[in-house]
């Protein structure tokens, strides 16, 4: 994927994926891909308004070319209690 610009320090970059297939829909579109981290990922493409057929398959032969980056903000850390509940526990009998 190439390089692009990061959207600010308050960002954290969650996957890169490579479209692989592009399955249309009554509004838009079921992406599947692999990402960088060797999962597989399928995102849902709703577009609102309405698309005719010719359209439809030149944007679908355009994401199935096409590399995502998705980026999630980060409002802060986990708090410490949450992470000791997240944790599971064991217990020696």
């Amino acid at each position: 994927m190439a390089a692009s610009d990061h959207p600010g320090s308050d960002y954290l970059s969650v996957a890169d994926i490579e479209i692989d297939v592009v399955e249309p829909g009554r509004s838009g579109f079921r992406l599947r891909g692999s990402g960088a981290d060797a999962a597989d990922y399928v995102m849902d493409v709703h577009l609102d308004l309405p698309v005719d057929t010719r359209t439809r398959s030149v944007l679908g032969e355009l994401l199935s070319q096409s590399e995502w980056r998705v980026w999630r903000r980060v409002r802060q850390g986990l708090r410490s209690s949450y992470r000791a509940r997240a944790r599971p526990t064991t217990r020696a009998d």
